[in-house]
């Protein structure tokens, strides 16, 4: 459903807000974050050992993948994923920020466990897309995250509609209105809706997150402005 993708940019809108804003990739298996912000550096570590996250388009970002090669898979097993995320939320130099956005790798298991566990989350945001196919992953998320009274605070419908630029129609190719309803049916906000675009996949290849652009031109980059300034607002910010 996106979920990387829109983190990615929800992290740059938000800096591009004036928010202190951080980012933590935890797809232990497969992290995307380092080629979605054009950055190999590798993480400093201070004087007691803790990792010093590399900056990059204005945020602090920490992922599996400024650490090990690209292309060397993390062959390790369930137990050991936890593990590392630990590390990750204790032994980091995060800062002074607003925001921390975590991540989380698809599914229900040992990560989203461990972060629940573990973290006093402000809340959850629910990333789908408007078709049930992915509305049923996502209640399973909800009931997840509900069961250990985590907060959500909000749902986003990505790939909502595409906006056809030879005839100027929108087409909503993944069916219409199925976050909208689900936002209902949980009675939380419907933080936004993105557009399925090609600029936002090409974007990322390119280290460059959509979001950078400037919104009064761009219409992805205001709908991710728009998603990050409800988000905010929700929690009075």
């Amino acid at each position: 459903v996106g979920k990387s993708t829109v983190s990615a940019n929800l992290a740059v809108a938000l800096a591009r807000l004036g928010y202190r804003t951080g980012l933590l990739d935890l797809d232990i298996y497969g992290p995307s974050m380092a080629l979605m912000f054009g950055t190999k550096e590798l993480p400093d570590a201070g004087e007691d050992e803790r990792f010093i996250p590399v900056q990059a388009h204005g945020v602090k970002l920490l992922s599996m993948a400024l650490l090990v090669d690209g292309d060397t898979p993390l062959a390790v097993r369930g137990p050991l994923a936890p593990r590392y995320v630990q590390q990750f939320l204790r032994d980091v130099e995060w800062g002074g920020l607003d925001f921390l956005i975590l991540d989380m790798p698809p599914g229900t298991g040992d990560i989203q466990l461990t972060i629940v566990q573990t973290v006093q989350m402000d809340g959850v945001v629910v990333v789908t897309t408007p078709q049930e196919m992915a509305l049923i992953d996502a209640r399973k998320a909800v009931g997840l995250y509900q069961r250990t009274e985590t907060p959500i605070l909000g749902i986003i419908e990505n790939m909502s509609y595409f906006h056809c630029p030879s005839d100027n129609q929108v087409y909503h190719i993944f069916g219409e209105g199925g976050g909208e309803r689900e936002a209902a049916r949980l009675g939380v906000p419907l933080l936004g809706k993105l557009p399925l675009d090609p600029r936002t996949r090409a974007s990322s290849d390119e280290g460059s997150p959509v979001a950078l652009e400037d919104p009064a031109t761009n219409p992805v980059s205001a709908a991710f402005r728009t998603v990050a300034a409800n988000l905010a607002a929700g929690l009075g910010m």
